[in-house]
């Protein structure tokens, strides 16, 4: 990223559950943020109304709303074949992240029913278990259909609902607890998964969703083997792009985490490695304050390769890290979202990575990235 940056200056409104409600009567005002980036600095004027958030996320939720198919699922309609559960998946947890719950009487709520129900027919899931393989999403799809379905136990809309959620949850962890246990091929890969449930290898981008689903799910009282948990981590220290010495110890401190082990860093796999090691409880290891640091050198603009994917993680890891930085991050992501919202409410790709994969993506991962404000999800929580 070269030149200029302007960053925006929030205020958020305390007590609002939801999108909307709340004290939102305030006056028009001017804020000046001195940026210094590359070696330049600028005093940039910027004139926004503090509640902008809010309404960026009352739009981006209304788009989801209205993507919604028939029969659940939400989609757009073209891409109704391309990974159409995984998508359902995303959105619940983008709704939910902002304070919309599936018991609400509100268009917000009765979407959510009914994308539940999309993803708890008898066949959404093989009988191994598995999500990924009816909507062609494989792995990745099954770690976020698991998170979102292990990230809303508690609030189906009865007791028979929140049962079933628990079932077809468990299921799905037992699955990506299957999958961590065969055998690969290096020991590099140990710990990890990648795109089928029986692959040999393993990347941090499959990992991580799998380890979010996990970690989730054991916060809700599921069932998963502290070892599984542990033997992901290794995984994750292992993608870390530094030599280590005899003791174990890093070489490289300004460093981050890579696709796969012995790459070098990149803006989604840092801040993706850096949020996974969080949710696990390690804050302070050594590769979470290297990706920490290494991250925030370069913070995105709208060319970054994966810019949704990378922003969610890093919007979180950063809100998470708390502080100065998790107040410049936000200001910058919600800056440079806001410059890319459509008139629909969506956002979509645009360079090559993320161009295809249509709006629904976007506008999910974005809805995440913003939601630190709120922090309602409990995989997000201290």
């Amino acid at each position: 990223m070269k030149g200029e940056f302007s960053v925006f200056r929030f205020q958020f409104s305390a007590g609002a559950r939801r999108v909307g409600q709340g004290a939102r009567a305030f006056p028009l005002v001017a804020w000046f943020a001195v940026v210094s980036w590359g070696g330049l600095a600028a005093e940039v004027p910027v004139q926004l109304r503090p509640d902008r958030v809010d309404q960026m996320i009352a739009k981006g939720v209304a788009f989801l709303v209205r993507s919604q198919q028939a029969d659940g699922m939400i989609q757009v309609r073209d891409k109704a074949q391309q990974h159409g559960a995984a998508m359902t998946g995303l959105s619940l947890m983008a709704l939910a992240a902002v304070g919309h719950q599936p018991v609400d009487k509100t268009p917000e709520g009765e979407a959510m029913r009914r994308a539940l129900g999309y993803l708890l027919r008898p066949d959404a899931q093989s009988v191994s278990g598995y999500f990924g393989q009816r909507d062609g999403s494989r792995m990745y799809g099954h770690g976020i259909i698991t998170l979102a379905l292990t990230e809303l136990l508690g609030m189906g809309v009865d007791k028979a609902q929140d049962g079933l959620l628990r079932e077809r949850a468990q299921r799905g962890v037992n699955l990506i607890l299957a999958a961590q246990r065969v055998k690969k091929y290096d020991g590099r890969f140990i710990g990890g998964w990648r795109y089928s449930p029986d692959a040999g290898d393993a990347d941090l981008s499959v990992t991580v969703w799998q380890l979010l689903a996990l970690r989730s799910a054991k916060n809700a009282g599921l069932v998963v083997p502290k070892e599984a948990i542990d033997a992901a981590v290794g995984y994750l220290r292992r993608s870390y792009a530094s030599g280590r010495d005899a003791q174990g110890q890093l070489l490289s401190r300004q460093s981050a985490f890579g696709y796969v082990p012995g790459q070098p860093p990149q803006y989604a796999m840092a801040a993706a490695g850096l949020l996974a090691m969080q949710v696990c409880g390690l804050p302070e290891a050594p590769e979470a304050l290297g990706a920490a640091g290494w991250v925030r050198t370069g913070l995105p603009d709208w060319g970054t390769p994966w810019v949704f994917y990378g922003t969610y993680y890093f919007a979180q890891a950063s809100h998470k890290r708390g502080g100065e930085v998790a107040r410049v991050v936000a200001e910058h992501v919600g800056a440079l979202l806001l410059a890319h919202q459509q008139a629909d409410g969506a956002w979509l790709g645009a360079d090559g990575s993320e161009g295809g994969e249509g709006p629904v993506y976007g506008t999910a991962l974005a809805l995440l990235a913003l939601s630190v404000r709120y922090h309602y999800l409990p995989i997000y929580q201290d």
